[in-house]
């Protein structure tokens, strides 16, 4: 498909741009941009889980984008002999580390930092590296919640750093052209959107307080969270499923598919009204210390009327549409409908059964530029740094676009939390005439990890 080539290839010339001249930028923007041909140097914060993805993905792009991970910091000290040897088995080099993330920022040779600690750390770590000159490639949700992420704008503003949400959806080429298709009116007008995730999970358990391994520094783990006494069923990877450190699935993989949803129904700006409701279903509460639902509707409406649906589950459950989704969209349309599974999309006309459009074979990026081309996978890692070197509009998720996503779930959680409709004055970023809410949009400073009003 001809037209598809060219809006594939056009999309990703736009990230290679590197040069400055005629660009219009000032001089504070022009120091911050590094040559076309410099080695932008990397630190992963937060090495386990997805940080070893992170790992992984900058490993990886050595070569192909000049990037060198130079930087492994965790606050868990047992994690580092391991990825250690992944990073010097992969690149032929042993990278530093360190526990305290603001040695990390006080490091002259690194230029920017990329960002896979629990929630509740990725706006102040964000808004540290930012206020030290580092450019931040910063996971999903990009905040624990709404006004933390307003402050990470206002951040990446003020100190002119390149700042990219982890919405790798925005990166996949079969993606980029299933919404390129909905905002072209290949369906019609989109006046609803509906996002998945499914994904069931059995009880994590629960202990007893204790006293937290010699090697995690767990003050610092918990940074900007309230404090509370070490629990194992509460640390690594549990802290999804607890409010002050996670956001539950429908904000923990959920981000993904909200942002897809959003971005189908081009909406760049906030709903006027979310309900959300649900609850824990098929685990006993007295048995795991699981605190977010794991099954949850949620519904937004918008200023002109168009809705997003999204819906979590937990438990067992089947996929939906004629593609099985379990983890994707769906779109609406006056003239038909979207499937999205994964990098698979298909549309459908009024009630025909048959597809009349849909994503091909992934075609080689290559085909565009030896440069642009990178490894599979690695697509939204290498435009952060193609962003880097040519200016915030390259980057394919800008934290602005990050923050509109991450919003939607964390209202959603707002509203279940309380039990009831809200209205949301987005321009304000504010509930309308409902203070008990507004609490929920930030949480009180601990010393000394609070997120300052000014940044």
């Amino acid at each position: 498909m001809t037209e598809r080539r060219e809006f594939i290839k056009k999309s990703l010339l736009g990230t290679a741009g590197v040069a400055v001249a005629g660009m219009g930028m000032s001089a504070k923007s022009y120091v911050s941009i590094l040559g076309a041909n410099e080695r932008i140097n990397i630190a992963v914060i937060g090495i386990r889980g997805q940080g070893g993805n992170h790992i992984n993905q900058w490993c990886n792009l050595k070569e192909n984008r000049n990037v060198r991970l130079t930087t492994l910091c965790d606050v868990d000290e047992s994690t580092f002999a391991d990825k250690l040897k992944v990073v010097s088995d992969k690149i032929g080099e042993k990278p530093k580390t360190a526990w305290d993330m603001r040695k990390v920022f006080e490091d002259k040779d690194i230029h920017a930092v990329s960002i896979a600690t629990p929630n509740h750390w990725h706006a102040l770590a964000t808004i540290w590296a930012a206020q030290a000159g580092k450019h931040v490639y910063v996971e999903k949700p990009s905040s624990h919640n709404v006004f933390e992420g307003r402050k990470m704008i206002e951040a990446a503003r003020k100190y002119d750093v390149r700042v990219q949400t982890g919405f790798q959806n925005r990166s996949i080429a079969n993606v980029m052209e299933a919404m390129e298709f909905l905002h072209e009116g290949g369906i019609g007008e989109v006046y609803m959107a509906r996002g998945l995730c499914f994904k069931p999970r059995n009880s994590f358990g629960i202990s007893k307080d204790s006293t937290p391994p010699a090697s995690l520094h767990y003050d610092e783990w918990l940074g900007p969270a309230p404090y509370r006494a070490y629990n194992e069923k509460k640390g690594h990877y549990n802290w999804h499923w607890h409010w002050d450190t996670g956001n539950g699935d429908t904000g923990n993989q959920g981000p993904h598919q909200f942002d897809v949803a959003r971005w189908g129904m081009n909406k760049n700006e906030h709903p006027i009204s979310v309900f959300s409701t649900g609850g824990i279903y098929g685990i006993n509460p007295q048995e795991c210390s699981q605190e977010t639902p794991n099954t949850q509707t949620s519904i937004f409406k918008y200023q002109d009327g168009k809705v997003l649906e999204f819906e979590t589950r937990g438990r067992f459950s089947n996929g939906e549409s004629g593609l099985g989704i379990e983890i994707g969209n769906i779109f609406y349309g006056t003239e038909g409908y979207l499937e999205i599974d994964g990098s698979t999309w298909k549309a459908y006309r009024e009630r025909e059964k048959e597809p009349f459009a849909g994503s091909q074979k992934a075609e080689a990026t290559s085909s565009a530029s030896n440069f642009l081309a990178a490894p599979g996978g690695s697509e939204h890692y290498a435009n952060f740094l193609d962003g880097i070197r040519s200016g915030n509009a390259a980057l394919h998720c800008d934290i602005r676009k990050g923050h509109y996503s991450t919003t939607l779930p964390l209202l959603a959680n707002i509203s279940y939390r309380l039990g009831r409709e809200l209205r949301f004055m987005g321009d304000y970023e504010q509930f309308a005439n409902d203070s008990e809410a507004d609490i929920l949009l930030s949480r009180p400073n601990r010393p000394p990890y609070g997120i300052p009003h000014e940044v």
